[in-house]
């Protein structure tokens, strides 16, 4: 069962159906869903994503999947689960872009990072960023995520594979 995480600003919980029009207009829109999986897809791609996220992730328990507010409003979605690309846990954030800029992104990483070392006990966390993706890999680097190789996808594009590996002062945020 995915926990609810809380941070200074954020709120991650578990989505509602209730998120729907907010999770489709997320990733409907292009300046985020760019830097998402295979980039932009259909609204009602979009919508049976979120569909699944409650018959198949919830209902399976496969991995993390949460909802991110910011004074109550459903501002971003971010993930963990195991990938093949990076050969472990994968953290998956993104963001409204009207909450970019404001550091939120970085203590949402944060968060994410943290309970993937507190709570589900692992050594090492990866994500995968596309190479273009400046910011996302700024901020990556800024809490400790190193490059560890680049995959090339099928359009010729570059991927690149980071692992922030666990550290002493590692902590995780509040669980409810």
């Amino acid at each position: 069962m995915t926990p609810t995480l809380r941070t200074e600003r954020p709120l991650l919980e578990p989505y509602v159906p209730e998120d729907e029009e907010g999770f489709v207009a997320l990733f409907q829109d292009t300046r985020v869903s760019q830097w998402m999986g295979d980039g932009p897809a259909s609204e009602a791609a979009d919508r049976a994503l979120f569909g699944r996220i409650f018959t198949k992730v919830y209902a399976q328990e496969l991995f993390d999947v949460w909802a991110v507010r910011r004074n109550g409003l459903l501002v971003g979605h971010a993930e963990i689960k195991p990938t093949e690309v990076s050969g472990g846990h994968e953290i998956i954030y993104a963001l409204a872009p009207a909450a970019w800029g404001s550091g939120l992104g970085t203590e949402l990483a944060e968060a994410i990072t943290a309970y993937c070392f507190g709570t589900l006990g692992l050594s090492r966390v990866h994500a995968t960023v596309a190479a273009t993706n400046k910011a996302s890999l700024t901020l990556l680097d800024r809490i400790g995520f190193e490059h560890v190789r680049d995959v090339t996808e099928d359009d010729a594009s570059t991927t690149r594979v980071l692992v922030r590996p666990l550290h002493a002062s590692d902590t995780s945020p509040v669980a409810r």
